[in-house]
């Protein structure tokens, strides 16, 4: 946010004023310079507007008229008489000017309590845990502010600089624990790494899972908190959730998380989808619960400055839970679109599974009909084979009755093969029917079912 402002404006006489406000944030006060023709020029108003209003230093040209006055919610930033071209403009400064001021304050007031901290760690010879907190506690107030944005960043950099310094002060004290600490953290890791390769032996060798899943979790949950430095935690944790993995394939198989299905895809959706709504409404209860506790705090605060600046903080929840209300709407909308296209999705599968047993079931009934007709063609086949070598005359017969019989024969054996094999071809015509009217719904539905899934990719 800008401390100084420039724009045109009249004075009191409704002559033409070049105005140029500068707050005085630490004295709560506002500086008023007004320029008039001729000095008030275009080139020097520029100037104003792009080096003085940035910080910059210009010399003011002669005559030139300077007021002060306190800077307050309740009266008018200009004095009476005055007035510019854009009032939300000096509205809109007025608003944020006065944050500036109370963060300011706030700021000096850490800044005491800061210097506080620092004559109390110049005078340790030895770690103490008591004003280690205390120096804990007072980072964390000033996080606070600084998450709510109720400071600068300039003023929360030198906060943090100068609260650095003292921790590293302390650090320094408390090098003697930490070598404890380490040591502590690889004793812990030794523990984890033993229980952690008996887990996995049980695994290798095949033995029942659900039992060492559950281990695996009391495991996770001392896991969250033991004491580890970084490094050893790290080992720890890669190697525990690596037993997990080897867990949930074994169990699962290594594909149980692929989608394999555009129902699969969908129930995944929805699911992140009831998750993120989930997220949502906590959040929302979150703010609903800070809101409620600012309005409580303000009726209970012992000072004007901080009553201020939870009134301002009382706006902004407002605002974002406003926000966050409508994209909650947005997600119930599409959470109950979903839920009506999952219905549909879920309708389809069910009915592509009933086809494709319709169609297994109608394949194993012509395999069982062909394999029967087979066997009768060949039973038949042999019985006729049979009755031919009895039909056969002795050798003295001549040789035309011989063909007249054999022919006979012949043409037997061909009558009754051919009726077998019409009954076969019968047979597989009948069935070839039936599955071709399968295939042929099958067909039409997935044609539709490409058209749908056409439409919801558009």
């Amino acid at each position: 946010m800008k401390t100084k402002l420039v724009l045109w404006g009249f004075n009191e006489k409704e002559e033409r004023t070049l105005i140029a406000l500068d707050l005085q944030a630490d004295d709560s006060k506002v500086i008023m310079y007004t320029f008039q023709e001729p000095v008030a020029t275009e080139d020097f108003s520029q100037t104003l507007m792009n080096e003085w209003r940035n910080d910059k230093e210009v010399t003011f040209p002669e005559p030139f008229q300077k007021t002060e006055q306190e800077l307050s919610v309740s009266k008018p930033l200009l004095p009476e008489g005055y007035k510019v071209e854009r009032e939300d403009v000096i509205q809109r400064a007025q608003t944020e000017w006065q944050f500036i001021v109370l963060s300011a304050k706030l700021n000096r007031a850490y800044e005491s309590e800061l210097g506080e901290l620092q004559d109390k760690v110049s005078k340790l010879s030895d770690f103490d845990s008591g004003i280690w907190e205390e120096l804990k506690s007072f980072w964390s107030k000033v996080q606070t502010q600084v998450r709510d944005k109720n400071l600068f960043r300039d003023h929360a950099d030198k906060l943090r600089d100068q609260t650095n310094a003292l921790f590293a002060q302390m650090k320094e004290l408390r090098s003697k624990l930490d070598a404890e600490f380490k040591k502590r953290s690889a004793e812990n890791q030794k523990e984890f790494h033993e229980k952690l390769a008996d887990i996995e032996e049980r695994i290798s060798k095949g033995l029942r899972l659900q039992p060492i899943f559950d281990e695996l979790k009391k495991l996770q949950r001392r896991f969250r908190d033991t004491k580890f430095t970084r490094e050893d935690r790290s080992k720890v944790w890669k190697r525990l959730d690596g037993a997990f993995k080897k867990v949930k394939e074994k169990r699962f198989g290594p594909d149980a998380n692929k989608d394999r299905s555009p129902f699969d895809r969908l129930q995944r959706r929805y699911n992140g989808l009831l998750e993120a709504i989930k997220k949502m409404e906590r959040s929302i209860k979150r703010d609903e619960d800070e809101l409620s506790f600012q309005k409580r705090k303000i009726e209970r605060t012992d000072g004007q400055l901080e009553a201020q600046i939870r009134e301002a903080k009382i706006k902004m929840i407002d605002d974002r839970i406003a926000s966050k209300r409508e994209k909650f709407a947005d997600m119930v909308k599409t959470r109950s679109e979903l839920e009506s296209r999952l219905e549909k999705e879920k309708a389809k599968e069910e009915r592509r599974k009933a086809e494709a047993e319709a169609k297994a079931k109608a394949k194993e009934e012509i395999a069982k009909k062909i394999e029967k007709q087979s066997k009768e063609l060949e039973k038949e086949s042999g019985k006729l084979q049979k009755a031919a070598e009895k039909l056969k005359d002795p050798a003295e017969k001549t040789e035309a009755k011989k063909e007249r019989k054999e022919d006979g024969v012949v043409k037997a054996v061909s009558a009754t093969l051919g009726e077998a094999f019409d009954d076969v071809v019968d047979t597989v015509k009948a069935v070839a029917m039936v599955v071709g009217d399968k295939f042929a719904e099958d067909f039409t539905d997935k044609s539709r079912q490409g058209t749908t899934a056409e439409s919801e990719e558009e």
